[in-house]
């Protein structure tokens, strides 16, 4: 073990005693050993006991931990300390911009663990508001960990949507005359893409060539079918070769899940030969086109043959903003700002929800800023008229499962969202009881983001989703799709039996910015992947049946 190694144990021993908050002079000593370890001429290896313990910046208790790691591989003391700490918050040293004392605040007071939540945190606003960390601090932050994400090699959709048209024309100029089709995860829209897949109609040993001969990418993996290649812009790409007569079987093949392909090749008719399109080979085994994002299961062919392919929602459906925060408590911008944004995307209404004030590290607000901030929106629905403002909250789901305000300032609000933001740390049946408690309050209008998952970062609570969609048919709360893109929550692929049960979906942005209301459109994405049309979306329905549909809400509350 040279000295770099061993400089690297104390400098991670004494960072993560700072995140813990451990005796700030022993972690001082440890930082001061690893500095000389570094810039010792010998190596420790070579030395004896005696002679480390008197080198300079060495004590006596560094002096037995070298000796146990030159004898054992491991430091006792390090590997304790990191066995109890988060694999996320070790993962942090990684950010530059913040050191192990603004980490142990993440972790210790802000509840964070992983640097996925650390960003939506930023996004969020929260980590500016406190102590030692300002708006520079978490705008440098977030350019960091979307950095590190980017070159971990797996990525949100949202964050592929820029990069695919650039990829893809890029390929179009450099293979000229060729046909190419995008295929894989990005045109199934799912969730996280973790690379561009495209079929080209020539030989493998010509995109070998090509792209070797392209600055910016690298081959990866060379396959029997395709070739993966890394690129400068830090996502990669999949090539699969194709010719003229297997261009259409490669593109479906791609393009959909096993079971739905496999189910293709018994349909009567079936044949891959002579198709320009995949429309075309579709209308020779009687249906309409099926679109990738529904490529999904042998049961989608069957439904699709019953019955004319269903309209699935799309982002121009969207009729109002349900789930949006203000700078009342941890948004950026004013209530007026967010609503003349939404108006200026022809929206009819806006649903304001501010934290509740359980959420301290989001100003949540108590009982007499919500009376202020119903107030200013009465205000503005006499200025802002045909548009409206509805007065909402997103009331904090405690730890017995009841909401955060009582019956008394819980009715003075048009609607209710319930969401879970603390102690995500749960077993199912500590999840279940909170939530089902949660939707039974007769004021909750909303289950927000139901798990409360972050794609990449944190999994969320492990819940009984058919039991949750069966409380919320019989309660009459609909269920949020929330659209952030690190959230997607619902799961997409429980919306299904949500519409079996007659429960609403209600694809919410979750904006805390005037940019963040266009979320939307990826919540409608992958809403379309569980088939739902606009019907079944309480965010669609126009004003005049949204507002119908919140005054029969109150009616049907039941103490």
């Amino acid at each position: 073990m040279d000295n770099y190694q061993i400089a690297e144990s104390f400098s991670l021993l004494s960072k993560l005693m700072d995140i813990h908050g451990e005796n700030s002079f022993k972690a001082k000593s440890y930082s001061a050993a690893a500095f000389a370890i570094e810039k010792l001429p010998l190596q420790l290896s070579d030395l004896p006991a005696e002679k480390i313990a008197s080198l300079k910046g060495i004590g006596a208790s560094t002096a037995q931990k070298i000796a146990e790691l030159l004898q054992t591989g491991k430091i006792k003391s390090l590997e304790t300390i990191i066995f109890s700490t988060p694999p996320g918050v070790i993962e942090m040293l990684n950010i530059k911009g913040i050191g192990p004392k603004k980490i142990h605040t993440i972790w210790k007071e802000m509840e964070i663990e992983t640097i996925g939540e650390l960003l939506y945190a930023c996004k969020e606003n929260r980590l500016k508001l406190y102590k030692g960390f300002g708006e520079k601090t978490q705008q440098n932050v977030i350019d960091t960990i979307e950095f590190y994400f980017k070159n971990k090699g797996c990525h949100l959709y949202a964050s592929v949507v820029p990069a695919e048209p650039l990829v893809q024309s890029f390929l179009l100029k450099i293979f000229p005359g060729i046909r190419i089709a995008l295929t894989g995860k990005f045109i199934r829209q799912f969730e996280t893409i973790d690379e561009l897949e495209f079929i080209l109609e020539t030989d493998a040993g010509t995109i070998e060539k090509t792209l070797l001969d392209t600055e910016g990418f690298s081959l990866k993996e060379k396959l029997a079918d395709n070739l993966l290649f890394t690129t400068s812009i830090g996502i990669s790409i999949r090539l699969y070769p194709a010719n003229a007569a297997n261009f259409i079987e490669l593109s479906l093949k791609h393009s959909s899940s096993d079971a739905f392909f496999n189910a293709l090749l018994h349909q009567p008719g079936h044949s891959f030969n002579n198709h320009p399109s995949e429309a075309s080979y579709f209308e020779q085994i009687g249906l309409s086109f099926i679109p990738p994002a529904i490529r999904e299961s042998a049961a989608v062919i069957e439904k699709c043959r019953m019955a004319a392919t269903p309209v699935f929602i799309q982002p121009a459906d969207i009729k109002g903003i349900i789930h949006c925060h203000s700078n009342w408590s941890d948004g950026s911008n004013t209530i007026e700002e967010m609503a003349r944004a939404a108006m200026e995307k022809g929206l009819q209404y806006l649903v304001i929800s501010d934290h509740s004030k359980s959420a301290f590290y989001a100003q949540g607000l108590h009982e007499d800023k919500i009376r202020e901030q119903h107030r200013y929106v009465d205000e503005l629905n006499e200025k802002l008229h045909p548009f409206k403002i509805f007065k909402s909250i997103e009331s904090d789901i405690l730890n017995d499962g009841s909401l955060d305000y009582s019956n008394e300032v819980l009715s003075t609000f048009d609607l209710v969202i319930a969401s879970v933001h603390s102690n995500l740390k749960m077993t199912e049946e500590k999840a279940m009881m909170r939530l089902l408690k949660a939707i039974e309050n007769p004021y909750t209008t909303i289950l927000g983001h139901m798990t409360g998952r972050l794609l990449l970062s944190r999994p969320g609570y492990p819940v009984d989703h058919k039991k949750i969609i069966d409380a919320c048919a019989a309660n009459n709360v609909a269920i949020e799709l929330n659209a952030h893109p690190s959230r997607l929550d619902i799961d997409w692929r429980h919306i299904e039996y949500a519409l079996e049960k007659k429960v609403l979906i209600s694809i919410d942005p979750d904006a805390h910015h005037t940019d963040g209301l266009d979320d939307t459109t990826y919540g409608v994405l992958v809403a379309q992947k569980a088939m739902l049309t606009k019907e079944h979306n309480l965010s669609s329905f126009d004003l005049e049946a949204f507002e119908k549909h919140i005054t029969e809400r109150k009616k049907t509350r039941t103490y």
